[in-house]
C-alpha cells in the first residue's frame, strides 16, 4: 500500500456543537449555490439560511471567500481518500504510471466539477489565492514519479512544474473569458468541453516524462 506522508484529518478535534454547526452551515451553503448561485452566497445570507447568529457565521469561515474554501476542503478531503485508498489507477494497485495518468485525468474532471467553488474561494485580499489541494497533488506526483524510474535527475522541480499543470490557479484562468471578476455560464461550458483534451494533453506529458531515454 502506498504511504502518502499526508494526514486527512483536521488539526483538532472540534466540539460537539460546533462539528454540528459546521455541517449545517456547509450543508446550508451547498443549498444556496445550487439555487441561487455562488455570487448569491453572502455571510449574512447564510447565518439566516442556517438559523445561526452572524458571529458563528464570521468565527467560523472568517470571509466570504471562507465559506467557499470550507466546501471545497470538505471535497478535497473525499478525492483523497479516493486517491489513498479507492481501486487502481486512481488508487493503490497500479503502475505508478498509469496512476499518474488516472490522477491528472481525475484531477481535472474534480476541478472541472468544482469550478465555481473553487473560483469563488479566491480571496481577493490575499496576494495569493488558497492552497486547495495543491499540497497533496505535489506530494503525491513526487511519490508516483520516484517510483516511475523516469531517470530525471531533479524530480523535485519536475514535481513543481506538473503540479502547476494541474492546480486552481492555472485550471481557473483558462475558464475566464476576459477580466470580470464572475464569469458567465458560456465560459464554464467552455471550460466543460475543455476537459477531456486537458486530460488528453496531461496523460501524453508523464508519458513523456517517464519514458525513458
Amino acid at each position: 500500500m502506498d504511504r502518502t506522508p499526508l494526514s486527512l484529518g483536521r488539526p483538532r478535534a472540534e466540539r460537539a456543537d460546533a462539528a454540528r454547526n459546521r455541517e449545517q452551515l456547509l450543508a446550508v451553503a451547498r443549498e444556496m449555490v445550487a439555487e441561487l448561485g455562488a455570487d448569491k452566497v453572502t455571510m449574512d445570507g447564510l447565518a439566516e439560511g442556517a438559523g445561526l447568529g452572524k458571529g458563528t457565521v464570521y468565527r467560523r469561515f472568517g470571509t466570504r471567500a471562507g465559506i467557499f474554501h470550507a466546501l471545497l476542503d470538505d471535497d478535497e478531503h473525499a478525492f483523497q481518500r479516493e486517491v489513498l485508498a479507492g481501486p487502481p489507477p486512481l488508487g493503490p494497485g497500479a503502475s505508478p504510471l498509469e496512476r499518474l495518468v488516472a490522477y491528472g485525468r481525475s484531477r481535472i474532471a474534480f476541478l472541472t466539477a468544482h469550478i465555481t467553488i473553487v473560483r469563488s474561494a479566491l480571496d481577493h485580499h490575499r496576494a495569493v489565492p488558497a492552497e486547495g489541494g495543491s499540497a497533496f497533488t505535489q506530494a503525491h506526483i513526487r511519490m508516483l514519479l520516484g517510483r516511475a524510474g523516469t531517470g530525471v535527475a531533479d524530480l523535485d522541480s519536475l514535481t513543481v512544474q506538473l503540479t502547476s499543470a494541474l492546480e486552481g490557479p492555472f485550471m481557473i484562468f483558462l475558464a475566464l473569458p476576459g477580466t470580470g471578476p464572475e464569469p458567465s455560464a458560456e465560459a464554464d461550458a467552455a471550460f466543460e468541453r475543455r476537459a477531456r483534451p486537458l486530460g488528453d494533453s496531461w496523460q501524453t506529458l508523464v508519458e513523456r516524462v517517464c519514458r525513458r531515454a
